[in-house]
């Protein structure tokens, strides 16, 4: 029997498989408005009708200047998850858990999109100031971000905590802290890009401190009976930087906080990092919260076989995978995998003249 193709509880919510899809962002708000549109319920609709157990929404902000790129969805007002409502409610009409990353991208914001080069864009380019930490730049070309007052901080607290109701009244059953990538609360999390002097730095306590706040905030304001999730870089791959040990007692009090599973990722906090790419290479990290944290775990990143994938929640790696290239090259990716593994799963009506034996 297949083990990914069996269901997974996190509170009261149930995903019908261990497939999740993976926050992958779009740069699709042709308005620059952080609305949703066509594109993002075709999408992310998609993967619902593919079978995955769990679908999320890109990096969605919690502020403007929490985008990526002008491009990004967002979740600052109310007319945000108007907009979002109806693709929620197409995910959830075909069997899959809808849930929305929620996010502020901190220095690494104000960009354009990868497919026009990915460079930083200023006021004339519908850009604006980044915002982090320290006053740090991301590398060279990007611009000193404004660092945060202690009362700024609150405020992006606030407004992850606000998002997250908002997330709920769209309906979404499930949302995710995003401390990854070099991202806002990743910048915190580090000792080589937090260079604070008040409570949110100094030490490991204090760089922790806006992980946590964010994360009890949001969990506080999401319906007890929905789980919340946090996606961490589990290294960053730069000697003296953010590791393995440092995301363990960082999932040990998240969890202490109300989160639910973690989902570890990697780098993406300095240009300088030094790691290297290969299939389930960032597996490991998810067994090692899982067992020294004793909280539930994502494995992602490059994982694309269907036996890779059983092997990893089968071995007790990871409760969950989470897919994001593999499921743009073919969006039916888990009904392909359960025939694959031999497990049967329900195909959309619609479909199954398309069902093999």
């Amino acid at each position: 029997m297949s083990v990914l193709f069996t269901p997974v509880r996190l509170r009261d919510v149930e995903a019908r498989n261990r497939v999740w899809v993976s926050p992958m962002c779009e740069y699709s708000c042709e308005g620059q408005d952080g609305l949703a549109d066509d594109w993002h319920l075709v999408h992310l609709g998609s993967r619902a009708v593919g079978g995955a157990g769990l679908v999320m929404t890109e990096a969605t902000a919690v502020m403007p200047e929490g985008r990526i790129s002008p491009y990004d969805l967002g979740i600052w007002s109310d007319a945000h998850a108007d907009a979002l409502a109806p693709t929620a409610r197409f995910i959830e009409a075909q069997g899959a858990v809808p849930a929305m990353q929620l996010a502020h991208a901190g220095r690494k914001a104000s960009t354009d999109r990868p497919w026009t080069g990915g460079k930083p864009v200023d006021a004339a380019g519908g850009g604006w100031t980044p915002a982090g930490p320290s006053p740090l730049a991301y590398a060279p070309g990007y611009p000193e971000p404004h660092a945060y007052s202690t009362g700024e901080v609150r405020a992006v607290i606030d407004a992850f905590a606000a998002a997250a109701a908002r997330a709920a009244r769209a309906g979404f059953r499930a949302v995710e802290v995003h401390a990854a990538h070099g991202y806002l609360v990743h910048e915190f999390l580090s000792p080589l890009t937090n260079q604070r002097t008040d409570e949110y730095g100094g030490d490991f306590d204090g760089r922790v401190r806006l992980a946590l706040d964010v994360t009890r905030a949001v969990r506080e304001a999401f319906p007890r009976e929905f789980p919340v999730l946090v996606r961490i870089s589990a290294s960053e791959y730069v000697e003296g930087g953010w590791d393995l040990d440092a995301s363990v007692e960082l999932a040990c009090r998240l969890k202490a906080v109300g989160a639910d599973l973690i989902d570890c990722s990697s780098g993406g906090n300095l240009p300088q990092q030094r790691l290297r790419v290969y299939p389930g290479y960032q597996v490991p990290f998810a067994r090692a919260v899982r067992e020294r944290a004793a909280i539930a775990t994502g494995a992602v990143g490059l994982i694309t076989a269907p036996e890779q994938a059983e092997a990893i929640v089968a071995g007790g790696e990871a409760d969950v995978v989470l897919m994001g290239r593999e499921l743009l090259r073919d969006p039916y990716w888990p009904l392909h995998a359960a025939r694959a593994l031999r497990a049967e799963v329900a195909w959309p009506p619609q479909y199954l003249r398309a069902k093999l034996p």
